[in-house]
């Protein structure tokens, strides 16, 4: 399709220059011969330099096949910019670099050889070269928009990659760190006791078998949701378990306790469903911050206070060990808890304790439901 435009353009061309060529004005006829190459689009997009070469012919054959000896016969040349700015527009110097030079050529030859006198050459020169500079501006100007907004795009995309990799490196460091923990604690208890306490090494190894098993089961539904792309599309498959939640935080302090650290959960305010995100930042962060009096604080107890305000949900976690939990910088949990913070607008802070011990605090504003309901009504 793109060449037979090509070549009908130069059958109308034909019609139009050649078939009364003592007939219609000048300015008609560069009229006629840039409408004409309106043919040549789709060739110009295919091959760009061929078709600004049939558009100069054209352009040259109604400029020197005119009659009438004015400026206006100049006008065809109108066609050879809009392609010129096209070319300029999509493609590279490579190939718009020989066509700006070589339409020059052929359009400062073209008017030195049909003007009249040094005025008229100077005119029509002054403006035909205008003309072309303005296409060129054009096309560079659009050129660069899309190469900024594909520059823009790719950004974007690599933002967005490194944003999923950080919550998935969020997501796996706070469920397996979590229950590592307890598996390491578990099985420095039962290797004490397995001669002495046979009931109680049995104890310290169901509990890392089913702390083994939960943490199995979260890495797989972790990587069946990343390795399916569509989860529409995936049939057959069980459903995956809900994030936790706050409603977790019981589960959570009894696998605590039996690694024998005792946790004390305070709740203020009217508990009440939140969003999901918020649900289950504030659970990972208790999480972790349990986890770290585990490991670290050398206590065998820490107390949980959560919050529910009016546009805040406010959690704390506080020990009275070595105050020195999670601080050391060698790992991630407290730069994975500011992040989930940090994501939700919030506040926190973390550090020991002037009378002894460590802190963790976190508060994570609240959406406005009554704002939402009214924008659903």
């Amino acid at each position: 399709m793109a060449w037979g435009g090509g070549a009908l353009y130069v059958v109308v061309l034909t019609l139009l220059v050649g078939g009364a060529p003592g007939g219609g004005s000048a300015t008609l006829r560069a009229v006629e011969s840039m409408l004409a190459a309106g043919l040549l689009v789709a060739l110009l997009r295919r091959t760009p330099l061929p078709a600004l070469a049939l558009t100069l012919l054209g352009s040259l054959c109604a400029a020197f096949l005119s009659k009438d000896f004015s400026q206006s016969r100049f006008l065809s040349f109108l066609a050879v910019d809009v392609a010129l700015g096209l070319i300029v527009a999509t493609r590279t110097w490579r190939v718009s670099a020989p066509a700006v030079a070589v339409t020059f050529v052929v359009q400062a030859t073209s008017i030195a050889a049909l003007s009249h006198g040094p005025y008229e050459l100077t005119g029509s020169g002054v403006i035909a070269l205008l003309a072309m500079a303005s296409s060129c501006m054009v096309g560079l100007l659009v050129r660069e928009r899309r190469e900024h907004a594909v520059a823009l795009r790719s950004q974007e995309v690599a933002e967005a990659v490194t944003a999923e990799r950080l919550r998935i490196a969020r997501e796996l460091h706070d469920m397996v760190a979590h229950s590592i923990g307890i598996i390491a604690i578990q099985a420095g208890v039962g290797s004490r006791v397995i001669e002495t306490q046979p009931a109680e090494a049995r104890e310290a190894l169901r509990a890392i078998e089913a702390t083994s098993r939960e943490t199995l089961s979260g890495l797989r539904r972790t990587l069946v949701a990343l390795r399916q792309a569509d989860p529409d599309a995936a049939s057959g498959q069980a459903p995956l378990a809900p994030a936790p939640g706050l409603a977790d935080i019981d589960r959570l302090t009894a696998a605590t306790a039996d690694a024998g650290v005792g946790v004390e959960v305070r709740w203020g305010g009217e508990r009440r469903q939140l969003p999901a995100d918020i649900e289950l930042s504030a659970y990972r962060i208790v999480q972790e911050a349990v986890t770290n009096v585990v490991r670290h604080a050398g206590t065998g107890h820490c107390r949980v206070a959560i919050d529910y305000g009016e546009e805040e949900l406010s959690v704390e976690i506080v020990d009275d060990g070595h105050g020195t939990a999670g601080a050391t910088g060698a790992g991630f949990g407290v730069t994975g808890m500011r992040e989930r913070v940090s994501l939700l607008h919030g506040r926190f802070s973390a550090g020991p304790r002037p009378e002894g011990g460590f802190r963790v605090a976190a508060v994570l504003p609240l959406p406005d439901l009554n704002a939402a309901q009214a924008e659903v009504r």
